[in-house]
């Protein structure tokens, strides 16, 4: 075993213990990258079935000591291994010396050579591609023989690395052999080729070989080793914006037709025209519905007559009550005037005729709601894997949601939306051809000239935002990131770019990936999302130490995801042949992936109702390729959705998937492109109503009774809770915690008493504003300063007279942590309350009438936020007309897969709510599994009355 095993690089706190559990030895011990501070190590050691941590922080000089050992003198060595050997000896000041090294998994080795290996004899990856499929021109060979280069340089690297040797010396007198450098040697001659090539001036020496150091004088073949390795990290350093520099200039002299907006007639200033749909009034009359939102006014014609029965206005209408039974049904509530209020069941020919007509009145309300700042915004999401070709003339199906699955209807298809964004994956285009491309698409089909709010790219990986120009001055905080998850995580073929922003009050995260291929990969793109979200640079810096889905009020994650389907291939065809779509759904990767807890959770995702859109035969939709023939074989891929957008908001939040699909008149690649279009609600910078007074004005503060926290942890550490929110002018940290217990295995129990908790001033004391806040809270330990899970709370819940129950899960790094649960209280000034009104808000659900009763108009809702709302279902419904009957917790679905440990107890099953989205976070069409996942942190809801 080589002597650096135990060095785990950037592996997590949970894996670490986790692997050490495993282990399951006094004295087993690793070394991982420290979470707190750049640049130090966590050593974890195991004792007695409790996991201790170790900070090693470096020194100005660069050399490293173990903080907080008590009642020993401070140690420094010059590199990890001679610390680690130094602590192998007993009497070091550690509870057990270093005595049985924890290796690193080798299954990410082994995927890394499975991965060269399938690239033996293809094209290698090129930045940012320079390589067109299908006869398009590409790049000249000097461009190929360029990145080429690369890849070879980086792959024999990366072999060389995991093959044992690394920088740190080993601290034995007698180190092990050395691997043969021939591989190193390989990797220099592509490097030196590379500079030849550039005509770069490249030292032959880097300057980063001292600060290995420590080296003996008679050791000349680690000395050898050591120098290469230096030089060849100085080579691909100086070299790498060279040869993108050097390829993106020859990109850009590929000359792509661009759709003119001069040629075509832009269409008119008011593109949209009264629309028209046929429905069945009641029973069995059928009528015409005439929406014309620029007058905003729906009329109602019954069928032969030729004159307008009746005409709403928009200030009439009083609600929609979508039914979820029917999905064809809504009802419509208006008001004749103050006193009477009128009710109309409108069935339509489909499902997509009704939400377009809802859309459409949704859009009414929003041009004529007189509001200096909009809080209910159209966003349009799409990811397409363009397979290194160049797109076809016209993007209209794709840009405007039409084509397969639950796509827009035909009257709302010249909507523009408020916000593209696009995402791409082998792109073969140069930036500014892409770009300009898209918005001159966007200027034909909707007359709208948007503006770029952020392009990012990572070789053929590119994200773009455009937005309304209306909306330039309400966009700010613009952030961009990308993450490389290629080979060694060093080549940029493979990874994520992203893009964040402000929106007037509401924060906004998008993240275009493209993960690992191949069916066995699964790991690997576990990996590849966990190395995303630790490792883009996104949103407030303050929230860096925040689980990266947690730092924006709305999320978007899509792309090329690669996951596939665990099917045979032939039956994959069949269920396509048939549309049976949930047998395929039962077995997609991703679902099953998510259902373990693996990735994406508490993500959610539109229902899928459209076929697999990987891997077609080019220039048709009629036929998959699932047959890849190579140089080291026939390679099969089985039809599969690898395209797919998800999404996370913040709980009491307002976002509503309109459409998900996928085109299917865009046949240049082999994939499909996928779209979403999401309705979301958005909050303003608030400006308070009330002028200030000269009296002094009550304050409001939080003010928290208690906080009890269950981590995954097997240490012992003292911890205190830290809070983060915009309305807080800093954040805030509590004292370490009163109450502390490892009850169960493997499990921190903590708490904390209202004494030991700060009471939080807001910035504003508005009620309104308030309401559309939110609290992050993070669990760190005292002697680390590491996160052990965070997660969100909804003030809007917590407003009351009296201190109202909050219950959630921790997450960190993509994992789920534990729990928290406790009691807390917003005080604002009584008798204040805000007055504005939305388009948008969680409404009484209207029971579905009975078929032996006349339908009823619903009471009258509360304020514009409450004018859509949605039927109820049956059992709602009968617990609506029961007898009153004492409160109960709310139940807790289980996680799919989920076992709840006899003896848990009913409060076991509690469950958080969750934000308010019309989508389930797991597609329906996918059927419970075995009761086979456990998650203890549920032990937290133990003993609740």
């Amino acid at each position: 075993m080589a002597a650096t095993t135990w060095y785990h690089r950037d592996i997590s706190r949970v894996l670490a213990e986790d692997l050490l559990a495993q282990a399951g030895r006094d004295g087993s011990f690793l070394v991982r990258d420290s979470e707190s501070v750049a640049g130090a190590y966590a050593l974890c050691l195991l004792f007695q079935r409790h996991v201790y941590t170790y900070r090693i922080l470096p020194d100005d000089e660069g050399r490293l000591s173990v903080q907080s050992v008590q009642g020993t003198q401070a140690r420094r060595f010059r590199s990890l291994a001679e610390l680690v050997g130094a602590y192998q000896q007993p009497h070091g000041g550690l509870v057990t010396p270093l005595l049985h090294p924890v290796p690193r998994p080798c299954a990410e080795d082994r995927e890394d050579e499975e991965e060269e290996e399938e690239r033996a004899g293809e094209p290698s990856p090129v930045p940012p591609s320079c390589g067109a499929a299908d006869g398009a021109s590409g790049c000249p060979d000097r461009s190929l023989i360029l990145c080429a280069a690369l890849a070879a340089a980086c792959r024999a690297l990366h072999r060389w690395v995991h093959r044992g040797a690394r920088p740190p010396r080993p601290a034995r007198a007698h180190p092990a052999p050395l691997p043969p450098c021939s591989e190193l040697d390989s990797a220099l001659a592509g490097l030196e080729a590379l500079a030849a090539l550039l005509g770069a001036a490249v030292s032959p020496r880097g300057p980063a070989q001292e600060q290995v150091g420590g080296t003996a004088p008679g050791d000349p073949d680690l000395e050898l080793l050591l120098s290469k390795t230096a030089t060849v990290n100085h080579l691909l350093s100086s070299l790498e914006k060279k040869v993108l520099r050097s390829l993106q200039e020859m990109v850009s002299k590929h000359n792509l037709v661009l759709p003119s907006a001069a040629t075509p007639p832009l269409l008119p200033t008011k593109p949209l025209a009264v629309q028209s749909f046929e429905v069945k009034v009641g029973k069995s009359q059928r009528a015409a519905l005439a929406v014309d939102v620029e007058s905003g006014t729906v009329a109602i014609t019954k069928k032969g007559s030729g004159t307008s029965e009746e005409t709403i206005p928009q200030d009439k209408i009083l609600q929609l009550i979508k039914y979820q039974s029917v999905q064809s049904k809504v009802r419509l509530v208006y008001g004749r005037d103050q006193h009477k209020r009128l009710s109309r069941d409108l069935v339509f020919p489909s499902a997509r005729k009704r939400e377009a007509f809802c859309q459409l009145l949704q859009l009414m309300k929003i041009q004529h709601s007189n509001l200096d700042e909009p809080d209910l915004i159209s966003v349009y999401v799409g990811t397409w894997n363009m397979g290194s070709a160049p797109p076809p003339r016209s993007l209209a199906s794709w840009l405007t949601a039409r084509g397969l699955g639950r796509a827009r209807d035909e009257t709302t298809a010249c909507v523009p939306h408020d916000i593209y964004v696009i995402g791409t994956q082998e792109n073969c285009l140069g930036d500014r051809e892409w770009v300009e491309f898209l918005r001159a698409s966007l200027r034909t089909l909707v007359a709208t000239d948007y503006r770029v709010v952020a392009l990012q790219c990572l070789w053929s990986i590119k994200i773009v935002v455009l937005a309304k120009p209306e909306h330039e001055r309400r966009i700010s905080h613009v952030d961009t990131s990308s993450v490389k998850t290629g080979i060694a995580n060093t080549l940029g073929n493979k990874g994520a770019v992203g893009v964040s922003f402000l929106f007037n009050g509401t924060s906004f995260g998008f993240v275009n990936c493209h993960l690992a291929s191949g069916s066995e990969k699964t790991h690997r793109r576990n990996q590849n999302y966990s190395d995303i979200l630790r490792s883009l640079a996104l949103g407030d810096k303050q929230l860096g130490a925040f689980d990266l889905t947690l730092r924006f009020t709305h999320l978007f994650w899509f792309g090329d995801l690669n996951y596939r389907l665990d099917m045979d291939v032939q039956d994959v065809l069949t269920h396509i042949i048939k549309r049976d779509f949930e047998a395929l759904l039962a077995v997609d990767q991703l679902n099953l992936e998510r259902e373990k807890n693996k990735v994406f959770l508490q993500f959610s995702e539109g229902d899928i109702s459209f076929p697999p859109t990987y891997r077609y035969e080019r220039g048709s939709r009629d036929n998959y390729v699932w047959q890849k023939f190579k140089t080291t074989g026939v390679r099969v891929n089985v039809p599969s959705w690898c395209d797919r957008i998800l999404w996370k908001s913040h709980p009491e939040t307002h976002v509503v998937c309109n459409s998900y699909g996928c085109t299917d008149d865009i046949v240049t690649s082999d994939h499909s492109p996928v779209f979403a279009t999401f309705e979301v609600g958005v909050t303003s910078q608030f400006v308070p109503k009330k002028a200030p007074s000269s009296s002094p004005e009550p304050l409001t503060c939080i003010e928290w009774e208690s906080v009890e926290v269950t981590v995954k942890s097997a240490g012992r550490s003292k911890c205190y809770l830290e809070f983060h929110s915009s309305c807080l002018e800093e954040p805030q940290r509590s004292g370490e915690n009163t109450a502390q217990s490892c009850d169960t295995p493997g499990f921190l129990r903590l708490g904390w008493s209202a004494e030991h908790l700060p009471v939080l001033h807001p910035i504003l004391s508005d009620p309104e504003y308030l309401g559309d806040q939110h609290l992050l809270l993070s669990v760190k330990g005292v002697e680390s300063c590491e996160s052990y899970g965070e997660c969100c709370i909804a003030l809007r819940s917590m407003m009351g007279s009296t201190a109202q129950r909050f219950e959630t899960f921790l997450f960190h790094r993509g994992e789920e942590t534990g729990s928290v649960r406790g009691c807390m209280q917003v005080r604002a000034p009584a008798g204040r309350r805000g007055t504005r009104q939305r388009l948008y808000g969680n409404a009484p659900r209207a029971r579905a009438p009975s078929p032996r009763a006349a339908p009823r108009p619903p009471p009258p809702p509360r304020s514009l936020a409450e004018w859509i709302s949605f039927e109820e279902e049956e059992e709602e419904a009968e617990a609506a007309a029961s007898p009153t009957c004492p409160k109960l917790p709310v139940r807790r679905a289980r996680y799919p897969g989920e076992h709840i440990p006899a003896g848990a107890g009913a409060a076991a099953a509690l469950r958080p709510p969750r934000a308010a989205v019309c989508c389930r976070s797991r597609p329906r069409s996918v059927p419970e599994a075995a009761g086979t996942y456990t998650n203890p942190t549920y032990f937290t809801f133990e003993g609740l009355p």
